[in-house]
């Protein structure tokens, strides 16, 4: 309070300044108290002053600092050490602060880059070995002219893997868990259009060159696209439409001038994009109805009952054959 008085009695104007200083000496006059002598400590005045006195000497007009404890101007601390007209530190602070999004900005950029990598590597991957898994194919149908009894073969395959993977623990990666029957009768839906699909592209793969039935299997999209409209009423972007249509030119161009077409290649490759279309459609419903089945389980069970209504119909068309 005293350096804060002394403070305050040095600011404001000096009119200020003498008022002040003749009610200070009025209010000692009335109190009894002995003005100021030579050579007394200015803390000793200060001790003798009235309290309201002391007050008033505070409250000069145009003291920068703010109100304290009885009236007296409140000081700013500062830190011992500090130097004398140091900045604060706050800018600092803040600086360090922005700093943190841009480091959690671009630890999600990375993440996103990485996520970007996965999917173009797992789709380089399946373009290569979807191309083995034909030239495969069409050379096996030169020894083994039987698609149905191959696509079975394909199938069975499949179910034996989700089986061991699934009984060595790695649940995940099969079918996940028991399904009731309720669920399995909504997964035979699309799993009888990858059954019958599978079938209608070996017997186009075993029909005709393997140029010509990927070339017309690449109308697959057209028919998701106009599938998807038709049973659940959702429309495809117009400009998604549009870069469909080059596609529908080339396969009209390529079906036209190629030398090995015949019926059977080209219809196969056109009920394989049918069935794959409406795959297509109902495993995105059967997606959204089971919540917590995932899209890895959902193909294992397809797979299995893919090898259920393959099998039968190898054994009816290609059994006779095979037994003699």
């Amino acid at each position: 309070e005293n350096e804060a008085l002394d403070m305050a009695l040095g600011v404001g104007t000096s009119c200020c300044a003498n008022r002040m200083s003749r009610t200070m000496v009025n209010a000692n006059a009335r109190a009894g108290i002995a003005g100021p002598r030579c050579g007394v400590a200015p803390s000793a005045r200060r001790a003798s002053t009235p309290r309201r006195a002391r007050a008033a000497a505070a409250a000069v007009v145009g003291s920068p600092f703010p109100r304290g404890r009885e009236g007296a101007a409140a000081l700013p601390v500062r830190p011992i050490g500090a130097r004398v007209g140091a900045r604060p530190s706050f800018g600092r602070v803040a600086t360090k602060a922005a700093d943190q999004p841009s480091v959690s900005a671009d630890s999600g950029d990375d993440g996103a880059m990485q996520e970007r990598l996965v999917t173009g590597g797992f789709i380089a991957l399946w373009y290569a070995v979807n191309v083995a898994f034909n030239l495969t194919n069409k050379s096996l149908f030169k020894h083994f002219p039987y698609p149905w009894t191959v696509s079975t073969v394909h199938v069975l395959v499949g179910t034996i893997y989700c089986a061991l993977a699934y009984f060595a623990g790695a649940k995940n990666a099969s079918f996940g868990r028991p399904v009731s029957k309720k669920e399995f009768g909504m997964i035979f839906a699309p799993a009888s259009m990858h059954a019958l699909g599978h079938i209608a592209a070996n017997l186009s793969f075993a029909a005709v060159a393997i140029s010509l039935t990927h070339t017309v299997k690449t109308l697959e999209p057209a028919f998701s696209a106009g599938l998807q409209w038709l049973l659940m009423g959702q429309a495809t972007p117009l400009p998604v439409l549009l870069s469909l249509v080059p596609i529908i030119s080339g396969v009209a161009m390529a079906v036209a001038g190629d030398l090995t077409f015949n019926v059977m290649g080209f219809a196969g490759a056109m009920i394989s994009n049918l069935t794959f279309g409406l795959r297509a459609v109902l495993s995105k419903k059967t997606m959204g109805d089971l919540k917590d089945l995932s899209s890895t389980s959902l193909y294992a069970y397809t797979t299995l009952i893919s090898l259920i209504i393959c099998a039968p119909l190898a054994l009816v068309v290609e059994g006779p054959s095979l037994a003699t």
